[in-house]
């Protein structure tokens, strides 16, 4: 197959939370292959919440500019080395740093395959193998328990909730539109919160007096201070990210006095909070990846994506496109995991 010489990507080029601010876009030569590596076309790749911690670089401290960005993407083998040309043509999905980018080149044992080069793996990445990792080992979940899901509806919120479904708990979601409750019901919610007109902290106190045993929490703030509040005894909360303060830098709860008090909270009930970093476990990302590719074909979980279909300006299409996409998730319009289709009209052709 005929490649081009040359392929764009993203760089980040100044260190701050404003993604638009912090990138440049860059035209590279089609890298040479060793023996053992080959050459990705990423058809669409991911946004995540932490895209905006990474170009802050909270997770490459010190590193020097520029930096390659971007976690993960779908596409094809278009070239290989020698020892792996058996493996052009191959559709594939990989979770690679650098992942903003139309080609890219990697070593063949990072790739996992897949039965084709649809978005819909896309979740199944860093979503999907983040709940499933976070809720197995962090969770440890038993029939029957009560789950509570924050950002419900989005990239990782969906397998978390169709998950501890899968487990035989009854699932609570938070969500920030009527059409996102619809969507959280479609998906087996027990109940859907819609925080923009309930109050969450009103509705765990009136509906859930007993508390809840395991929370998904990935928003951080004031909703974290309320989840850790709504615990039972022996109530375990995993902490996967605090989203409400990516862009603005903070991190903290909503006051001195909530974090002095989480000590004595925890004490009460003998509850816990843990924190689950997917990046501290690279060794399970295949075979959790391989599971999770089974539990879709099973049709036991599905895999929403979306590609800027609640944007006024249309579909997400071409690595100029990126940032926009960023804009578009932390609009809270999205539905599913954020993608950008690289090259649209390689779409349009099947």
């Amino acid at each position: 197959m005929a490649l081009p010489q040359t392929y764009r990507k993203v760089m980040v080029t100044t260190l701050t939370t404003n993604f638009r601010k912090a990138i440049e876009f860059q035209t590279c030569q089609i890298p040479k292959l060793s023996a053992n590596s080959v050459l990705v076309r990423n058809r669409y790749v991911g946004i995540n919440a932490s895209d905006v911690n990474f170009t802050a670089g909270k997770y490459t401290p010190g590193a020097a500019l520029p930096l390659e960005i971007g976690f993960e993407a779908v596409g094809e083998i278009v070239a290989a080395g020698d020892k792996c040309k058996e493996l052009i043509g191959t559709a594939v999905a990989h979770m690679s740093g650098g992942a903003f980018c139309e080609y890219q080149k990697l070593q063949s044992s990072r790739i996992f395959r897949i039965p084709e080069p649809k978005p819909e793996y896309l979740p199944l990445l860093v979503s999907g193998i983040t709940a499933k990792l976070a809720l197995e080992m962090k969770a440890q979940l038993k029939e029957g328990e009560t789950v509570l899901v924050t950002a419900a509806a989005g990239g990782t919120g969906q397998f978390a909730v169709q998950l501890a479904k899968l487990a035989g708990c009854r699932v609570i979601g938070t969500c920030s539109t009527d059409k996102k409750v619809e969507f959280l019901k479609s998906i087996g919610c027990d109940r859907a919160i819609n925080t923009s007109k309930e109050d969450l902290k009103l509705v765990l106190k009136d509906e859930f007096s007993k508390g809840v045993d395991v929370i998904y929490e990935s928003i951080g703030g004031q909703t974290f201070d309320t989840c850790v509040n709504a615990m039972k005894l022996g109530g375990r909360l995993i902490v996967i990210g605090y989203i409400s303060g990516y862009q603005d830098g903070t991190i903290s709860s909503t006051s001195g006095r909530a974090a002095a008090a989480l000590p004595i909270k925890l004490l009460m009930k003998s509850a816990s909070v843990n924190g689950f970093f997917l990046m501290h476990y690279p060794q399970k990302w295949k075979s959790t990846f391989d599971e999770l590719v089974e539990i879709h074909s099973k049709g036991e979980a599905k895999s929403f994506v979306d590609n800027g279909m609640n944007r006024t300006e249309g579909k997400l299409e071409g690595i100029e496109s990126i940032p926009d996409a960023v804009d578009y998730m932390y609009s809270r319009k999205s539905i599913g995991k954020v993608f950008v289709d690289m090259f649209p009209d390689l779409t349009a052709k099947l």
